[in-house]
């Protein structure tokens, strides 16, 4: 068998670790499916999936992440606060399929699904989604 033979019979497409993502009612486009080990030093893993066009308003979380694109293409751009405003720090990054990006923890930061995206995230310790409510300029 060769590897292209292989290839066929496994991609994110195909293979159930995609099924049973839940839909989360408040973020459109968006599903997911977790994990959250009884480690107290574990991390937190989270397959997700994201419709192209959706987004993540700026936000950090209180530990270190990583997201692998499986599938599909985003961008991150990373922010600073300026008194009540949030400024862009540096280019957009954008990540495709492949692609590896870390986040450290409470970083500001924000999400947009260039395409149809399948992604591997994962969180060190519990996870929670921070908005950063100041203004972005």
């Amino acid at each position: 068998m060769s590897v292209d033979d292989l290839a066929k019979d496994s991609s994110s497409v195909i293979s159930d670790v995609w099924s049973g993502l839940i839909e989360d009612p408040n973020s459109p486009g968006f599903s997911v499916r977790t994990t959250y080990p009884s480690n107290s030093d574990g991390v937190e893993v989270m397959l997700e999936r994201w419709v192209a066009g959706t987004e993540e308003p700026p936000h950090f979380h209180p530990g270190d992440d990583m997201t692998v694109v499986v599938e599909g293409k985003m961008s991150v751009q990373f922010y600073v606060r300026d008194g009540d405003e949030l400024v862009a720090d540096g280019e957009k990054l954008i990540l495709n399929k492949g692609d590896v990006g870390y986040v450290s923890a409470e970083r500001i930061h924000d999400a947009h699904y260039l395409e149809d995206c399948r992604l591997v995230y994962v969180h060190n310790g519990p996870f929670a989604f921070n908005l950063a409510e100041v203004a972005v300029d």
